[in-house]
């Protein structure tokens, strides 16, 4: 049962200015890799914001990373502002649309809008969103920025044996990586915390956005040593074990129950009784997992950086994941040096499908997929001066880009006419009405609208249709049990595909698996 506490109203004007805002987003972490969602990856630092706070049990992304990005920097669905694929290279003629690959400024980013209302606006970590230089935040309405401006790199500086070629920038000027001492979770944390205290010196009565916007645990795989040795043993069981431990798990703490079946495990994946290289898999999810403890014990110095300063209970923490575990093969012949442990500079590996299945544990699919496996997410808040900590998960059903319109309700600003909603109703209690949502990537598409799910991947044949109140897991399809529903839902879809000109696409030529 949620606890209620005062109005907003009554809270912020007892605070006599909005609340700080942080937004943490993890990256390709599944929903059940946290150890609140029943993953066996300590990760207290993380938990303790929903234990201060909320856990959300429904809580979704775009599947991939930047229509994620795009959503949550301006409350939109991805095809409004450019973002309905991915990033376009600085060498690539410039265009404009659904699928530009650069963030549209036909909308304010949330650092623009929140800027606009007093708030002094931080980024560190990874923007993704348009790589040309007139495309970075600073011309997107941050004041101060440090990080990635493309997607993956080498958590080291190093790729290949050379130096990473991917563009780092501090503010609006390229970033050089030092030789030597770094590490990108490290160093976004590092620059995140004296973005927090230069804030408190130069002006403490302004709140304050900061988006934290990690890669852990994106591939490649890459961890310190020390954080590689705490998990080292643990996943010689193997997936088939683990997944059901998580399972087992996710039952007890009351994040899923007798509705969730476990899905079975994909025909693409061998038994871990088949597997021959066991060490080696074994090494790839350890080093994973000493990803995400690196990020969460980072989060941790953050979290102790607020009550330094004062700010924690004045400040609202979100923290999610952009989307499910990931699947996606890497030609590791041409980056990965074989002499070089995994997770040490010079490797360059991915922790492959059976393990991502197992971090989506129960669901279906992965990054890229519109099942839940792909689009679901862990999202924890606190806000210790308006939310009381609620022991269980919160039901109900929030998007990524409910984000925004929680910000704006928060500064005072109600002009928000797009299609999230603002979250505060998940702390206040009040009752939602039935909301729709649509998804669309790379011909990956579903349709939500209530209870019921309309889901089509692009090598799938024909649509399925789940009843999410009585089957969270897709288990059972009901497409031809209930062709009138599927009509229903594909009408909604097709309208709201024609009104945001989302491309149609062929499906792929089917692949053999790289499990390396």
């Amino acid at each position: 049962m949620l606890i209620i506490t005062d109005s907003l109203h009554d809270v912020l004007h007892a605070q006599q200015r909005p609340p700080n805002i942080i937004v943490i987003v993890a990256d390709d972490m599944g929903y059940s890799d946290l150890s609140s969602y029943g993953g066996e990856i300590p990760t207290p630092n993380i938990d303790s914001i929903g234990s201060r706070g909320l856990k959300l049990r429904t809580f979704y992304n775009n599947a991939r990373c930047c229509p994620t990005r795009a959503s949550l920097m301006t409350g939109r669905y991805p095809h409004q502002v450019g973002m309905g694929n991915m990033v376009t290279l600085p060498s690539a003629p410039m265009r404009s649309g659904p699928y530009q690959g650069y963030l549209s400024d036909s909308f304010p980013t949330i650092a623009e809008a929140l800027r606009d209302r007093g708030y002094a606006t931080y980024l560190s970590g990874k923007w993704h969103l348009g790589e040309r230089p007139q495309h970075w935040p600073l011309k997107r309405g941050f004041d101060r920025y440090f990080g990635l401006i493309s997607g993956a790199s080498g958590y080291y500086g190093i790729v290949a044996g050379e130096r990473d070629k991917r563009q780092f920038v501090e503010d609006d000027r390229p970033w050089q990586i030092p030789d030597s001492g770094f590490y990108m979770t490290d160093a976004f944390t590092d620059r995140a915390i004296d973005h927090l205290e230069s804030h408190q010196r130069r002006q403490p009565k302004k709140p304050f956005f900061l988006y934290l916007a990690y890669t852990a645990p994106h591939a490649p795989l890459h961890a310190l040593p020390e954080d590689i040795r705490r998990h080292e043993a643990r996943y010689l069981q193997g997936w088939d074990i683990i997944r059901m431990q998580r399972y087992q798990r996710m039952q007890s703490l009351g994040v899923i129950d007798r509705r969730y079946e476990l899905s079975p495990r994909p025909a693409s994946i061998p038994s871990w009784q088949e597997v021959e290289d066991r060490d080696d898999w074994s090494r790839k999810m350890s080093v994973y997992a000493a990803q995400i403890d690196r990020m969460d014990q980072n989060i941790g110095r953050v979290m102790q950086a607020l009550r330094r300063l004062g700010q924690m209970e004045e400040t609202l923490i979100i923290f999610f994941s952009d989307n499910g575990g990931c699947a996606e093969r890497v030609n590791s012949a041409l980056l990965n040096d074989p002499r070089q442990p995994i997770g040490a500079p010079g490797s360059y590996l991915i922790y492959g499908e059976p393990w991502a299945n197992v971090s989506n544990t129960p669901f279906r699919r992965y990054k890229e997929n519109m099942h839940e496996g792909g689009i679901l997410s862990p999202c924890l808040i606190q806000w210790p001066a308006a939310i009381r900590p609620n022991k269980g998960f919160v039901s109900g059903f929030a998007h990524v880009m409910d984000i925004f319109p929680t910000a704006m309700e928060l500064a005072g600003d109600r002009r928000y006419d797009g299609p999230g909603r603002s979250m505060t109703s998940l702390w206040q209690g009040r009752r939602e009405e039935e909301r729709t949502v649509c998804w669309e990537h790379i011909g990956n598409r579903a349709v939500r609208q209530g209870r019921w799910k309309l889901v089509r991947d692009v090598e799938d044949s024909s649509w399925a249709l789940y009843d999410m109140r009585s089957d969270p897991a897709e288990s059972k399809d009901l497409a031809s049990r209930h062709p009138e529903r599927v009509r229903q839902l594909l009408d909604i879809y097709e309208n709201w595909a024609r009104t945001h000109r989302v491309r149609p696409w062929k499906a792929p030529q089917p692949a053999k698996k790289d499990r390396s």
